[in-house]
């Protein structure tokens, strides 16, 4: 199979769909590799390192319209679905749940789109989401810890004071993989830190691998209310596979919190579960609603892109393996969690959460496979 790795050209994303140790097992296995210029260049691979494991490397517009599968890490920019033809396999992020327009051109371009966000295992894990989502966490920690100076708009609060000082509170909205990550921060600096969730088992967890140290609470609106008003800083780690993520925060409540204080919508990508937050880009990452700082971010990972690189190909290798070896009908067809991330089946919406969330019919993938 004849596999494209194009350059990302979203505002300020450094990351590349395959690392040259991928693209070596793949061009082993007798696939053609076809790497735009330049692409590893962000995440600290030169063009040689692709061309010595087998690699060509190609202008854009021959790695887009010469490939079988197309392997990125974002959802295509507008300039990029003209690029796709009928019949070509698209692999990466896409969260078409917030980005009905892109869903509607990916339709009218009669692709298969397989979304790494949507990829679930039996146990109900997301093998693809999850390492992405583990550096999104540790981020947000970090980059609501940088947006609490004062010097950068926030409060002047130091999240883990010092003797004789209140610590900063930290609210997280949702116990999951970006949750935890969050929480490892926050915990590590000094933070009190309360985390909500709608699963007991999971809080239980949470209360116990941190010995206590935290408030877990179960996520009724009041819970959520009293928590977001009386934080320093809230990260919003939601997600709901497929689906629009709830709104957890309203704007009322938003107004109500103390002024400099700082909002981090992890689920943002899946338009956020704040009502006042919107995507924004590494380039301009923030705005003010009511004088809370609000950061959008929707590609977190790429501000550190040789550490996400490598961790997401780690997921996505043994994946792009399975689908170049045996075709991507009979991948999707031995392999429940790939059929999970197939949304977009050459003009039908396969995936029932993307189908709700934009208010379009469902065909389920058995159909169309």
């Amino acid at each position: 199979m004849r596999i494209g790795v194009p350059r990302e050209t979203k505002t300020m994303e450094f990351r590349v769909g395959l690392t040259p140790d991928v693209v070596r097992s793949l061009c082993g296995a007798g696939h053609e590799l076809v790497v735009e210029h330049g692409a590893g260049e962000g995440s600290g691979f030169a063009d040689d390192a692709f061309v010595e494991v087998g690699a060509r490397i190609a202008p854009r517009e021959e790695v887009w319209s010469s490939s079988e599968l197309i392997v990125k890490v974002k959802e295509p920019q507008s300039d990029e679905v003209g690029w796709l033809r009928e019949g070509q396999l698209l692999f990466t992020y896409l969260h078409l749940a917030a980005a009905p327009e892109l869903a509607r051109r990916l339709c009218e371009a009669g692709v298969i789109a397989i979304a790494y966000e949507t990829i679930q295992n039996p146990d109900g894990t997301f093998p693809v989401l999850a390492p992405m989502s583990e550096v999104a966490g540790r981020l947000a920690a970090q980059v609501g810890v940088s947006l609490l100076q004062k010097d950068q708009g926030g409060k002047g609060l130091l999240l883990g004071g010092v003797p004789g000082v209140m610590r900063g509170r930290v609210t997280i909205l949702g116990g999951g993989t970006v949750g935890i990550n969050a929480l490892r921060v926050a915990h590590a600096l000094g933070a009190e830190v309360d985390v909500l969730d709608v699963d007991l088992r999971r809080l239980t967890y949470l209360y116990d691998i941190f010995h206590g140290d935290l408030n877990t609470l179960y996520a009724t609106p009041a819970n959520v209310e009293r928590s977001v008003l009386t934080s320093d800083l809230l990260i919003g780690a939601v997600y709901t596979s497929g689906r629009r993520a709830p709104t957890l925060v309203n704007e009322e409540m938003v107004g109500r919190m103390e002024a400099g204080s700082v909002i981090v919508d992890v689920a943002v990508d899946q338009g956020g579960c704040v009502e006042t937050i919107h995507p924004t880009t590494h380039a301009d990452p923030t705005y003010r609603v009511h004088d809370v700082v609000h950061y959008g971010v929707a590609n977190m990972p790429g501000a550190v892109p040789r550490t996400s690189t490598v961790a997401l190909s780690n997921t996505t290798g043994p994946l792009v393996e399975q689908i170049a070896e045996l075709g991507v009908n009979e991948a999707i067809r031995s392999s429940p969690a790939l059929a999970l991330g197939a949304n977009i089946w050459r003009g039908e919406i396969v995936h029932p959460g993307v189908a709700e969330s934009l208010g379009l019919p469902h065909t389920p993938v058995d159909q169309v496979v």
